[in-house]
């Protein structure tokens, strides 16, 4: 037996608690590039903690078939982690409120075309799970020595759907 969440859709307001909403919406904070190119600057809380360091990576994730079934989360208590598709496709965003020291019930989100996020450090997320598109991801996140990963296994898996 599964628990079934709706993923609704992505939006600043009911992400807050968990990161940021990338995303190139309303003004610019500044036109750049002889006239040119908007700027949204500064969209993303970043944090590497203490010892780390900024770095990109490039992530090639296979596409999930929905519903999914989600039995883990994971979480990087050592900084954040900023995910930007390169391609303007859906991805499905999955999140919990830290309960303890454990996930609470997750949350699930769906992002609309042009829509990163960035998991704020501790944030429990679920792993990369792109539902179209070609799976290819620009990803910031902080590299170091120390471990930077916490896994948590459900003893009940939850089923993941669109509306």
């Amino acid at each position: 037996m599964s628990l079934t969440i709706t993923a609704q859709p992505l939006t600043a307001s009911a992400f807050a608690s968990f990161g940021d909403v990338l995303e190139a919406a309303g003004e610019p904070d500044k036109i750049i590039n002889q006239g040119l190119c908007g700027r949204f600057h500064d969209r993303a809380r970043m944090d590497f903690g203490p010892g780390g360091r900024a770095g990109i990576s490039v992530f090639q994730a296979e596409l999930r078939d929905l519903p999914l079934t989600l039995d883990m989360v994971e979480r990087h208590p050592e900084g954040s982690q900023a995910f930007l598709p390169l391609d303007r496709e859906p991805f499905l965003v999955i999140v919990a409120e830290d309960e303890d020291g454990k996930p609470g019930t997750p949350r699930a989100f769906v992002t609309a075309p042009g829509q990163g996020v960035n998991y704020m450090r501790n944030c429990w997320h679920g792993v990369l799970t792109p539902v179209a598109g070609n799976g290819l991801f620009a990803v910031v996140d902080r590299i170091g020595d120390t471990p930077n990963l916490e896994e948590f296994w459900f003893e009940t898996p939850f089923r993941v759907t669109l509306p």
